[in-house]
């Protein structure tokens, strides 16, 4: 949800130690490589079918079948690899993430709650920044900060405020943002820093947290009054600082697997992805979404294109429409059983577009382009004003094959299944919550309606075009935990949230391959293991369609391969 927003700009001389230009096969080997002696799980079909040996040649893939046959495609001077049981499968495309923002968790404090972290209780919170708070790390955005935090799973089950933030430093402003990336708390030194005070209203489409019968901001900061300051808490101030942050963000979706990311919501960091583009440095495919306040900017640049370039273009527009679920900032239609600290007893949330006419132009913008739109919507609130508008655009513009896409839908109702299966709209949905906050999501919606949460089997059951996402950093970018979530659907506690709408395997491990790829219009490219298709795969150490359900967690990616080469190894 995300929005964790980077206006980071790289000068130029960061980019004077240019890499080797990836897509330049002539200083590559060019020999073949074979690969053999694992579960070789091509994806294609309804069911798995797996081959004895694959064959890349110039970054492609030459031959899948009979072992007998791939030394003689290969031809001489190939190469040999045994994978040694393990399991290899097309590489990883996320349904939803904001890459850029990778980086952040990589680097800042890891304020999440247990088993990603320690941040279980806030006296935990406090020690995880104070160890983080040193000279080395304040000179990189100048700002103690971190990313994370979950008030629903925090033992006081409340967010941390000012008060907290100031025992670990009243002297350097602090910012901690929470899990869904929709708030962000700092300290009395941060709120002086960003000129808040009790006389600062608050913005339309965001909160200013006050103390109790006071008009002095307490540190929490929502949605539109959160989102904009981000920036000045987690942008690197420096060269060297800028290519840290950046590298390390690749390095962890690497190191997951990733061989093509999203970057789920680029606003002026769009300008930082094309200069590392343009020098080179991105090493997997990375595909773009414009928020739409920035579409005239950018949207008729070179970067907008079905082509990548130097592994970077822009897929179309970003539009959100409502908040977070579990921090109760999704727009819904019933209130909330539990409002959030100062709303009343009716609080539904809220939009973050709250006129259709205003909508209706942004939409109309991207149909009248033939943009593909992702729009963020988590209420079924916010999900009505998506259908009702689309609709309109729809019977003026057509709908063929648009691929527009809904992100998130937590609290989709079934009739709205139909609807987007009418508009042809990718549900692209995040079983992820069922684990992170099933429990929470039952005690502020209610148990039936909490069981309902992405209904990954009924939009799969009713036709609609499906995928399933990490939303990281809302969440580490680890998919091999997105297909457990989506297999098991076990809470925190180990109750069940949804049975009926338990994912197999296959078609969870489908949703980061071969359906991501269709959402992203590269399905003839990537997502299967067939002939002529690019060669981004993944090694797994075990199966997830042969080990136990529950197992499927513990995974690891060995090995990450983009165009042929090796980009990870797992030490």
């Amino acid at each position: 949800m995300k929005q964790l927003i980077f206006f980071v700009f790289f000068s130029v001389t960061i980019f004077s130690c240019k890499n080797e230009d990836p897509n330049n096969t002539a200083d590559k080997e060019s020999k073949a490589t074979v690969y053999y002696g694992g579960d070789i799980l091509t994806m294609k079909g309804e069911s798995p079918e797996y081959i004895e040996a694959l064959v890349v040649k110039e970054g492609k893939i030459a031959y899948l079948g009979p072992s007998s046959k791939a030394m003689e495609i290969a031809g001489a001077g190939h190469h040999m690899v045994d994978l040694d049981g393990k399991t290899m499968v097309p590489g990883f495309i996320d349904g939803h993430a904001h890459f850029s923002n990778f980086s952040s968790q990589a680097i800042g404090a890891l304020l999440l709650p247990s088993p990603d972290g320690n941040s279980d209780n806030i006296p935990a919170l406090i020690e995880i920044l104070k160890e983080w708070n040193t000279p080395e790390n304040r000179v990189l955005t100048g700002w103690v900060f971190g990313t994370g935090f979950d008030d629903s799973v925090l033992e006081e089950k409340r967010f941390p405020t000012k008060h907290d933030l100031d025992q670990v430093s009243t002297e350097h402003p602090i910012m901690i943002i929470h899990i869904s990336g929709h708030f962000a708390v700092v300290n009395s030194k941060g709120l002086e820093k960003l000129g808040i005070n009790k006389t600062t209203k608050d913005p339309e489409g965001g909160i200013i947290r006050r103390e109790p019968n006071s008009s002095e901001p307490n540190g929490v900061l929502e949605e539109l009054a959160a989102i904009p300051y981000m920036m000045d808490g987690l942008m690197p101030k420096t060269d060297e600082a800028n290519l840290k942050f950046f590298l390390a963000g690749q390095d962890m979706a690497k190191s997951y697997g990733y061989t093509t990311a999203q970057d789920g919501r680029t606003m002026q960091n769009h300008e930082l992805l094309a200069k590392l583009a343009d020098s080179n440095l991105i090493e997997i495919d990375v595909v773009s979404y414009i928020d739409y306040l920035f579409v005239d900017k950018y949207m008729d640049s070179k970067w907008y294109s079905p082509e990548y370039q130097n592994r970077y273009r822009i897929g179309g527009m970003k539009v959100t429409l409502d908040g977070s679920p579990q921090g109760r900032t999704a727009w819904r239609t019933q209130p909330y059983l539990l409002p959030p600290d100062g709303a009343d007893k009716q609080y539904s949330g809220y939009p973050a577009i709250p006129s259709d006419q205003d909508l209706l132009d942004i939409y109309e913008k991207g149909f009248k382009n033939n943009w593909q739109i992702l729009t963020h919507a988590n209420g079924d609130a916010a999900m009505d004003q998506m259908i009702r508008t689309q609709k309109i655009m729809s019977d003026k513009y057509g709908n063929q094959d648009r691929r527009n896409v809904l992100i998130h839908g937590q609290y989709i109702r079934e009739d709205q299944l139909d609807s987007f299966k009418e508009l042809g709209v990718v549900a692209s949905l995040f079983p992820l919550h069922t684990f992170y906050w099933g429990d929470w999501h039952k005690q502020i919606i209610g148990d039936s309606l909490g069981n309902r949460i992405s209904p990954v089997k009924t939009a799969l059951n009713k036709g609609l075009n499906i995928t399933i996402h990490t939303d990281a950093p809302v969440a580490l970018p680890n998919l091999m935990r997105v297909i457990w979530t989506a297999v098991n659907r076990t809470s925190r506690s180990g109750k069940i949230i949804g049975e009926g709408e338990r994912l197999s395997p296959y078609e969870a491990l489908k949703a980061i391959t071969i359906w991501s790829a269709y959402q992203h219009f590269e399905e003839d490219k990537k997502g299967t293991l067939e002939t002529g298709k690019i060669a981004d795969l993944v090694i797994l150490d075990a199966n997830p369609l042969k080990v136990e359900p529950d197992a499927i967690k513990d995974i690891q990616v060995v090995e990450t391969i983009k165009d042929g080469q090796s980009i990870y190894k797992k030490q």
